[in-house]
């Protein structure tokens, strides 16, 4: 396994890899995001990780963008590229955004943040 110096690191986007993501290409956007990273020399300011579900497969694929704190859902391979432009811009795209971090925890960015899918298809209780 390789080790990273995150010193430096700007952003940590975590691309869920839960059943539901993968099966709406979340492993075509990490590989879009790290071609984007590269291509954009940003190795050292942003970092993807693939990670397991996150819980909003209603909402698949998702990103999550660290240490904002910012949930993206419905995410596809142009939306991952242009989110990497926009971080190395010190800027959170508003397209395609859920929640938002800020003092008070976790907010919807839309009515759609507040809706969930539990896993077999019933809908959460909100």
């Amino acid at each position: 396994m390789t080790t990273w110096n995150l010193e430096g690191t700007k952003c940590h986007l975590l691309v869920c890899g839960g059943s539901s993501c993968k099966k709406r290409r979340g492993e075509d956007i990490l590989e879009t995001i790290e071609e984007e990273i590269e291509k954009q020399g940003a190795e050292a300011r942003i970092h993807p990780t693939l990670t397991r579900c996150m819980g909003r497969c209603n909402d698949a694929p998702v990103i999550v963008a660290y240490p904002e704190g910012v949930w993206y859902g419905e995410m596809s391979p142009k939306l991952g590229k242009a989110l990497v432009r926009a971080v190395l811009k010190d800027e959170m795209p508003e397209e395609n955004r859920m929640y938002t971090f800020g003092e008070d925890g976790m907010t919807a960015s839309s009515e759609r943040g507040t809706k969930g899918k539990k896993k077999g298809g019933k809908a959460a209780k909100v």
